[in-house]
């Protein structure tokens, strides 16, 4: 039973002893029913142990935080380990899901109106030639050897800059190119480098400067495409991943479809399913208490009771939105897969912070409908 797999968290410790291997066998046939149609159970069960495998660190995560990543990676349609899709990365005690460049290129191309998306790097020898404005046009010519093949990286030079270029369905670009003091700005805010720095650690930035040089690039020009509910997915873990942050995956969600991470676009943080005190309240929080169909946190402070509202917690009586609701019932309207991409995607551009979070999880329940139909 699905059920089953669902109630694996991290309340159960029966579970956890196991290790991540037992795990994934004991339950492959759960497995097999919670993930999309297109994915075959016993080659993702086979690239999920390879991957472990390879990081031994990963065995000491708690198994059901893995367990959870690889189903994730599962449900976005990314294999993790070495296509570098996706990666398992230690986080304490934690796996976390961390989408690489050709993950969120693959997602962007599975939107539907994404036709093509690349990137590259740009060598102090290469011809490169960028112009803005009304016409904008950008030309990249590497270094080249004998026969016209492009030279050796040596021969190129040190990387100068990166860019990355979508092409959509109807023909049209678009482009964003960085320099190399651009890119290091961003990986030197980053604190999972911080971090890596702090403790004397290699990171993925010094072993694979370009790779991450090329990822921050793409993911720069995925804020200018429309996005899929999976690549919105994709990019919320690898912000809240970059910003040092827990990403707080939970099997039962991630088996639902309904993990949904949102990021507050003012700290990069993810918004937590929790709702939490400001940094003034530092009373003690008290269980959530329903209130008029929503759920709320009292927080005591100074004697005083305050009650705190969480509309991401709205129970069955709290309606959407009029906005929202007629969203929902377009998308209703959709009987094929296609045709419900292509609505969401129009849509979700209108919508942000906890409307988007509810949109997505009604795509998800939509599409959900439509394959036990089809």
């Amino acid at each position: 039973m699905l059920q089953t797999l669902k109630n694996i968290n991290r309340d159960t410790p029966a579970e956890a002893k196991q290790g991540f291997p037992a795990m994934l066998e004991k339950f492959k046939g759960e497995i097999a029913r919670a993930l999309p149609k297109h994915i075959n159970p016993d080659r993702m069960a086979r690239i999920a142990l390879t991957a472990f495998r390879m990081t031994p660190k990963l065995g000491e995560c708690d198994p059901r935080s893995v367990f959870a990543a690889v189903i994730q990676s599962s449900q976005l349609g990314l294999e993790v380990g070495l296509m570098g899709e996706a990666h398992l990365v230690p986080f304490g005690d934690q796996c976390q899901l961390i989408p690489g460049y050709t993950g969120l290129m693959k997602l962007a191309r599975q939107s539907g109106l994404v036709q093509d998306i690349y990137a590259h790097e740009v060598r102090v020898n290469d011809k490169f030639t960028l112009k803005l404005g009304l016409e904008r046009v950008l030309e990249h010519k590497p270094l080249t050897g004998p026969g016209g093949f492009p030279a050796s990286d040596e021969e190129r030079g040190e990387v100068v800059g990166f860019y990355a270029v979508a092409v959509f369905k109807d023909g049209s670009r678009t482009f964003v190119a960085m320099s190399r003091k651009e890119v290091e700005r961003i990986r030197d805010n980053s604190r999972g480098y911080q971090a890596a720095k702090r403790f004397k650690k290699e990171s993925v930035w010094d072993s694979d400067f370009v790779a991450m040089g090329l990822k921050t690039v793409i993911r720069r020009l995925c804020k200018f495409l429309p996005k899929s509910p999976e690549l919105a997915t994709a990019l919320a873990l690898d912000a809240v991943a970059e910003n040092g942050k827990a990403q707080n995956l939970d099997v039962k969600e991630v088996v639902e479809g309904t993990y949904a991470p949102i990021i507050d676009e003012d700290n990069g943080e993810i918004i937590e399913d929790k709702q939490e005190a400001s940094p003034d309240a530092q009373g003690e929080k008290s269980p959530e208490t329903q209130i008029s169909g929503l759920k709320a946190t009292t927080v005591k402070q100074d004697d005083t009771l305050t009650i705190v509202i969480d509309p991401r917690k709205q129970g069955k009586q709290a309606k959407p939105n009029a906005k929202l609701t007629a969203a929902i019932e377009t998308m209703e309207k959709a009987t094929t897969n296609e045709a419900l991409d292509e609505i969401y995607i129009r849509l979700e551009a209108d919508f942000e912070g906890t409307d988007l979070e509810a949109l997505m999880r009604e795509y998800r329940r939509i599409k959900a409908d439509i394959g036990s139909l089809i």
